[in-house]
């Protein structure tokens, strides 16, 4: 399918690489580079934890709506969508029809080991963030693959390496 806006969208879950690949990708393309999440702090001037915790994950998933919404009409750009963004349809048609969408699979394995650390992620705040990231994967990997042009698997690759193989693909095509 032929895209009319020039611009990479870049969907999976978290600990994929998303932000730093989107990084990468932007300043090689010299185009402006956006996260959605990070967008979304700026604006509630309030970080992801506080906003689920005051607002709970459904006043979280309207304003990344929101954010998508109007993120993805910019042309030349490289965007970083939170790990759960797909689960709206409205997002998904926005992404699918608005750039090229590159899904970032990162296993659970992956995920759970770049993830361990992070406080930041509230959905990870549990007693079994393994079990927690293999119930997201199981929900989410079909509508990554469904709104991916591209899937590029993350695991044990670095990052440099990966924002190649996408550069790559996309040089090809005539579109971008």
């Amino acid at each position: 399918m032929r895209k009319t806006t020039p611009s990479i969208f870049l969907i999976g879950p978290m600990g994929a690489g998303k932000t730093t690949i989107g990084r990468r990708l932007a300043h090689a393309l010299r185009w402006t580079f956006f996260d959605s999440d990070q967008e979304i702090e700026q604006r509630a001037g309030a970080t992801i934890p506080l906003i689920f915790e005051l607002e709970g994950e459904a006043g979280f998933r309207i304003r990344e709506k929101a954010v998508i919404a109007e993120l993805t009409q910019n042309p030349a750009i490289v965007l970083a969508t939170g790990g759960g963004s797909v689960l709206d349809p409205d997002n998904r048609r926005c992404l699918a029809g608005r750039g090229f969408v590159v899904y970032l699979y990162a296993s659970v394995d992956e995920q759970l080991r770049r993830t361990r650390h992070d406080s930041h992620r509230p959905l990870l705040q549990t007693a079994d963030p393994g079990a927690r990231l293999e119930a997201l994967f199981t929900v989410r990997d079909p509508l990554y693959r469904d709104t991916a042009d591209l899937i590029i698997t993350s695991d044990g690759q670095a990052p440099r390496i990966i924002a190649q193989r996408v550069l790559a693909h996309i040089q090809e095509m005539p579109s971008l």
